[in-house]
């Protein structure tokens, strides 16, 4: 029997105050907390603009390791697997 395992490619995901850059590397999803609730993004997601409110930004590493960063707020766009993070503070 064969077994073949495929490689997405994963997204490449910034997280960034105005002080510093929180987060960098490549991710299989991110959960965010939206104006209007919580989203995920996920490889080959459409690509999108958003507010982001006070919450938790879930992480789901290449690796399967998972990270939380809790946020005040801040915007967010995905384009073409590349996320990035605006915060206000962290």
């Amino acid at each position: 029997m064969l077994v073949v395992k495929i490689k997405f490619c994963a997204m490449f995901l910034e997280i960034i105050t105005p002080d510093k850059k929180i987060y960098e590397g490549e991710v299989k999803r991110v959960r965010l907390p939206g104006s209007k609730g919580l989203f995920e993004i996920l490889n080959n997601h459409a690509p999108i603009i958003s507010t982001l409110e006070k919450g938790t930004i879930r992480i789901v590493e290449d690796d399967d390791r998972q990270r939380t960063f809790k946020v005040n707020g801040g915007l967010v766009e995905n384009k073409r697997n590349r996320i990035i993070v605006l915060l206000e503070s962290i």
